[in-house]
């Protein structure tokens, strides 16, 4: 049909290239991942993610009221944990007055509209760094399931919107919807990390919180015994139809950019919103790069926020969410 076709024709200006664009980028598709830390007027720059900061919970008020001024209307809270206060099962995870319980009234005071999600892991507070209790050098399932769906209800009864359970058990959604119904929490969500792998991406933020696995006797050395297997696709689906049967709200692949052929498998098999965790690793790469000179760091985080909303995101959760949003502006 040459020279009849002509694609370039929609090409030719930015104009036409507004008007036929298939998809758009907005502050409404953005998480902003919030790392906090105990203590007053502290914003410790992570070492390995240049720019981005634990805040203590005075300043987290500020922060917040920042996000939301940019549009960013949803948080996702991670806590780092003081040493003394970890041990094997997690008893901390749901002190009423603990460091994630007061950060989330917090963010409710400052912005009461702002959507509040919760991390729901025991690596935070695991003095192995593993997700879940350890026990003759295994991670156990079932008793890691409970201590987690009680960790989700104390996240709940501070004012949680959402929970997000990260932690990758067999079973857990089942049992942390059925303790929030009966507990009277109808309305609190569970956004699942369904899809989450078992991926070199995470390093940058175990260094965030301290949560990497330690390396000891008889202790699992990496998390592959219940996060997936890179090299495996159908079972993302699998994992994600189970976890939506058991009540999840909404869904998440993690990382991002490696997995976004998974992001569009699942998005052609379910009908509940799908999150994508842009993650520390890809965050700390761009800035590396970037650093040097040797990426464009504005069109570099656009493009990659545009590919994953592409492949099939409702939003994303991005260390990047304060930088796109003021790029967008």
């Amino acid at each position: 049909m040459f020279p009849l076709r002509r694609n370039r024709r929609l090409r030719t200006n930015e104009a036409i290239r507004s008007l036929v664009r298939q998809n758009f980028l907005t502050p409404n598709d953005f998480q902003a991942p919030l790392f906090i830390v105990e203590g007053k007027n502290k914003k410790e720059e992570i070492a390995s993610m240049p720019n981005y900061f634990r805040f203590s919970l005075d300043l987290l008020q500020q922060e917040v009221k920042d996000l939301w001024s940019l549009g960013i209307k949803s948080v996702l809270l991670f806590v780092k944990v003081d040493d003394q206060l970890k041990d094997n099962k997690g008893i901390e995870a749901v002190n009423a007055d603990g460091l994630m319980q007061r950060a989330i009234k917090t963010v409710k005071d400052a912005v009461p509209e702002m959507v509040v999600m919760t991390d729901v892991a025991l690596d935070p507070y695991s003095i192995y760094g593993h997700d879940g209790i350890i026990e003759n050098g295994k991670v156990l399932n079932d008793e890691s399931v409970k201590a987690l769906a009680q960790m989700a209800l104390s996240h709940a009864q501070a004012g949680a919107d959402f929970v997000a359970p990260s932690d990758m058990m067999d079973g857990r959604i089942l049992v942390m919807r059925e303790t929030l119904e009966t507990e009277g929490f109808t309305n609190t969500g569970i956004m699942s990390y369904s899809a989450k792998f078992a991926s070199a991406f995470y390093g940058p933020f175990r260094d965030a919180l301290d949560s990497a696995p330690v390396d000891a006797k008889d202790i699992p050395k990496d998390k592959k015994t219940y996060q997936m297997d890179p090299a495996n696709r159908d079972e993302a689906i699998k994992e994600t139809l189970m976890d939506i049967e058991e009540g999840a709200d909404i869904v998440m692949v993690k990382p991002g950019l490696c997995y976004l052929d998974i992001v569009r498998d699942i998005k052609n098999n379910v009908n509940v919103p799908i999150s994508v965790y842009q993650v520390s690793g890809e965050y700390a790469m761009i800035k590396a790069a970037s650093e040097k000179g040797w990426l464009d760091h504005d069109a570099v985080i656009l493009e990659q926020l545009t590919a994953i909303k592409r492949a099939g995101a409702d939003f994303i959760a991005t260390y990047f969410a304060k930088d796109a949003a003021k790029l967008l502006s």
